[in-house]
């Protein structure tokens, strides 16, 4: 709601009269409140501080100490700066005035040509009034915004990322635990930002007597609203949030959501970014075993969560369409094992697992290999683990996965197959998949496909002659489950 003293030199009233910066820097950036036209040399007593002083100096002392005494208490009042218009009674800035200036950070300007100071005070007035005047539009705005925001439900991260626009600087949420539960960056790197987290501006999220975390804002401009007032709406619509929802259980959700959706997604860019939002919610990767798990079956994410932690893992979870995705970092000294795995997962479930990593590549690695084994294996089998370890075509499989011949074999030897059941609805990709996970049973083969033994047949000669190939040679199999898993991959 304030000119600086830079904005008010700045006016065209003001430059007419050819000012000079005598004592500036940081000075010039003081907050006018007002402006107040005066040459008594008892003014201090008459101002409450904010003001930015006009004056000829007509009735400054001589004196050098009564002049630096003069400037003394205008800095005790907190003035904002002074502006002297030179003339016959001042034809320079004494030195006295300079020297508490400069010592006291108080802006001091020099004008060389005469001006109207009504003109002036007129001028800023009214820029004062007009910048008043939108800083209570902007924050009406704001008030309308985050009680829609409230009244919608939108969830933390939505909360978090209007009240960083509004004060275009990165923001982020923290619960009670010192946790990292959303956060805006708005352009500015991840780790730079979490970094500076001790210092950041800070808002606690509370309502009615209980507190669940705390809005913390990094340095911006200032806006029209004022930063603290757009912290304290979004604070206030994120405490609202919790009130309706019972408490912050859902934050955590939402945090290890984001990050798994962004490790997956087309947001993950970088892998330093990942790490620093992984060890801000406390999950390490160095020096530790971590893995990328797929958990299949009926279950509650919450308590697979809370089951890790009892286990001894870090944990971020995410549901994803009918699986749990889950990351776990231990020290070397837990081993994962298949009881484990199934511990924490739940009873009856189906659990994939990738293979251990201790970077964010890896870990990424892992958790795409553990959903890779997931999606070729949708038997119904009850509790069991696999991993991606032991399955030597599957680990190949995630470890080229981006390399462009794979797609290019998967593509060459299956595309008569995708032509023929594009063409006439056929399933005989499902069927080339049954005979993969049952080489050595056709009959187990013709079971998961749902089809009898004579129709599955049939389906098996047909897919040999549209191959041209033996489906009984060793080397044809591993070369057709390898573009499988390769084209399962590819449009998963």
């Amino acid at each position: 709601m304030f000119l600086s003293v830079a904005e008010v030199v700045d006016t065209p009233a003001m430059r007419r009269g050819e000012p000079e910066i005598v004592v500036g820097g940081a000075a010039l950036d003081a907050a006018v409140r007002w402006v107040h036209v005066s040459d008594s040399p008892g003014v201090a007593r008459l101002l409450d501080g904010g003001e930015l002083l006009l004056t000829t100096g007509a009735g400054w002392p001589d004196d050098p100490r009564q002049l630096r005494e003069f400037a003394s208490r205008l800095s005790g009042v907190g003035i904002a700066g002074i502006v002297l218009e030179l003339g016959a009674r001042q034809p320079t800035v004494p030195d006295a005035v300079v020297d508490v200036c400069a010592r006291e950070g108080i802006a001091l300007v020099a004008l060389t040509r005469e001006v109207k100071f009504v003109a002036v005070t007129e001028a800023v007035h009214h820029a004062l009034i007009a910048a008043q005047t939108a800083a209570l539009r902007e924050r009406q705005h704001l008030h309308e915004l985050f009680t829609a925001l409230s009244l919608q439900g939108a969830p933390a991260d939505v909360i978090v990322a209007e009240t960083a626009r509004a004060i275009d600087a990165p923001v982020l949420l923290e619960n009670l635990a010192g946790e990292l539960i959303a956060a805006e960056y708005r352009g500015e790197p991840v780790p730079r930002v979490l970094a500076q987290r001790a210092t950041a501006e800070r808002v606690p999220v509370a309502a009615r007597g209980s507190r669940w975390g705390t809005l913390l804002a990094l340095p911006g401009p200032e806006s029209a609203a004022g930063r603290l007032t757009a912290l304290e709406q979004g604070a206030t619509a994120l405490a609202f949030g919790c009130i309706a929802d019972g408490g912050d259980a859902e934050w955590s959700l939402l945090a290890q959501r984001t990050v798994i959706d962004d490790l997956l997604g087309a947001r993950f860019v970088d892998a330093g970014d990942i790490d620093a939002r992984l060890r801000a919610g406390g999950f390490e990767l160095r020096g530790r075993r971590c893995h990328g798990m797929v958990a299949r079956g009926t279950g509650s994410i919450g308590e697979l969560a809370y089951r890790a932690r009892q286990a001894g893992f870090a944990v971020v979870a995410a549901r994803a369409g009918e699986d749990d995705v889950t990351l776990l970092s231990a020290p070397p000294s837990i081993e994962l094992d298949d009881a484990t795995a199934l511990r924490i997962a739940g009873a009856d479930r189906a659990v994939f697992l990738g293979p251990p990593a201790d970077d964010v590549l890896g870990l990424l690695a892992s958790l795409r290999a553990a959903r890779d084994l997931a999606d070729s294996d949708r038997a119904d089998e009850g509790a069991r683990v696999r991993r991606v370890g032991d399955r030597p075509l599957e680990r190949l499989v995630a470890t080229l996965r981006d390399d462009h011949r794979l797609h290019e074999h998967s593509q060459r030897m299956l595309a008569p197959l995708v032509r023929y059941d594009a063409e006439r609805r056929g399933d005989l990709l499902d069927v080339l998949g049954a005979l993969l996970a049952h080489p050595g049973n056709r009959s187990a083969a013709a079971s998961a496909s749902h089809l009898s033994r004579s129709v599955f047949y049939q389906r098996l000669a047909l897919i040999g002659d549209l191959l041209e190939a033996d489906l009984d040679d060793g080397e044809t199999l591993a070369a057709l489950h390898l573009a499988l898993l390769a084209r399962r991959r590819l449009t998963s």
